[in-house]
């Protein structure tokens, strides 16, 4: 009888990785070259300007103030403005993903729960009506005006039967917006100092951001952070539906109460520092999105990161575009960020909120 043969054993191939473990890895990738991408933007804004340095010597200065022209320009000015950049930047960018959750419309923005004119209302009244022209009282009324705005859009949104739906959020803040528009205009009319003064604040930039405002806005923002990152799991419950959500145990009125201070504090704190800069909080949480998708554990991270470094960018740009003079932050986000958002949604499918 002829010997039996075996076949050589093949080599096995291995298994590819499993879906969720492939989609983890290039969300943590994402959110590491966001912050490699911040990273860059935080050491261009330090040496290009006016005048702008080396790296070697902005390094040196950072690493020791010698009293030198160049650390002095760099310690008095540009790090204050750099850190008010990343305050604002992060601030608009978690904030316009809380609204396109909240309100789940992908083209909400921070300006749609009225938080933005209650907070230019504030400044226009410390101004017209008070007479006050520091920053410092500026950045104070327009956390207040921001917070009055944020309690009337909630006490509109909440009352009646099913409570702060998504859709009486939109409706009600429309409202606030309008109102406050309209006292905020109405008051700049009648006083042309006023008008003067709020022309340059109005549009948005990153100029006559100071330690003083840093240290005004900081505990905002990081209030607002914290409690924006900590409804990641009850926003995700709540894109598949109220009644979803309530099965799998997310508490609605709350969370939506949250998220509404979180905006709000976010929104104020950054429209009274920087002006209300719109486009940063619209198109950042919509390129979140098609990198890491719907899920608001990467959604907020990666708009936290990507929202200041497209603001220190813009802030760059506006130094170098017409040398010895500056284009604020809001103009260049404006002019060069709106197409390229534009192009991105028409040639990718635009992700949910």
């Amino acid at each position: 009888m002829p010997a039996e043969t075996t076949a050589p054993a093949r080599p096995e191939k291995p298994s590819p990785a499993p879906p969720a473990r492939r989609r983890t890895s290039t969300r943590t990738l994402a959110v590491l070259g966001a912050l490699l991408l911040l990273l860059a933007a935080v050491l261009l804004s330090l040496a290009i300007g006016s005048r702008s340095l080396p790296v070697s010597v902005v390094v040196d200065a950072l690493r020791h103030d010698d009293g030198s022209t160049a650390a002095s320009v760099i310690w008095d000015v540009r790090v204050p403005r750099t850190l008010a950049g990343i305050a604002a930047g992060a601030a608009l960018g978690v904030a316009g993903a809380l609204i396109q959750a909240l309100t789940r419309n992908p083209l909400a923005d921070p300006g749609l729960l009225g938080v933005n004119a209650g907070a230019a209302t504030g400044v226009v009244l410390s101004i017209t009506v008070l007479g006050l022209t520091s920053l410092w009282a500026s950045v104070w009324f327009a956390l207040a005006g921001a917070v009055m705005a944020g309690l009337l859009v909630y006490g509109l949104a909440s009352g009646g039967r099913g409570g702060a739906t998504p859709e009486r959020l939109a409706l009600g803040g429309a409202v606030i917006a309008a109102v406050f528009t309209g006292i905020s205009q109405t008051l700049m009319l009648l006083d042309a100092q006023a008008l003067d003064q709020l022309r340059f604040w109005s549009v948005g930039s990153l100029a006559r951001a100071d330690s003083a405002t840093l240290t005004t806005i900081t505990p905002f923002v990081a209030v607002g952070l914290v409690v924006a990152l900590g409804l990641v799991r009850p926003l995700n419950a709540m894109a598949l539906g109220d009644d979803a959500a309530r099965s799998l145990g997310a508490h609605l009125h709350r969370t939506r109460f949250l998220g509404l201070l979180a905006v709000t504090l976010l929104c104020g704190a950054a429209t009274s520092a920087v002006g209300p800069l719109v486009f940063v909080g619209l198109a950042v949480p919509h390129m979140a999105r098609m990198i890491a998708g719907a899920d608001q554990r990467w959604t907020l991270p990666l708009s936290l990161l990507l929202a200041p470094a497209l603001l220190l960018f813009a802030d760059v740009l506006g130094r170098v575009a017409v040398r010895p003079d500056e284009l604020d932050a809001g103009v260049v986000t404006a002019v060069v960020g709106a197409p390229v958002f534009i192009a991105l949604v028409r040639h990718r499918r635009v992700v949910a909120a």
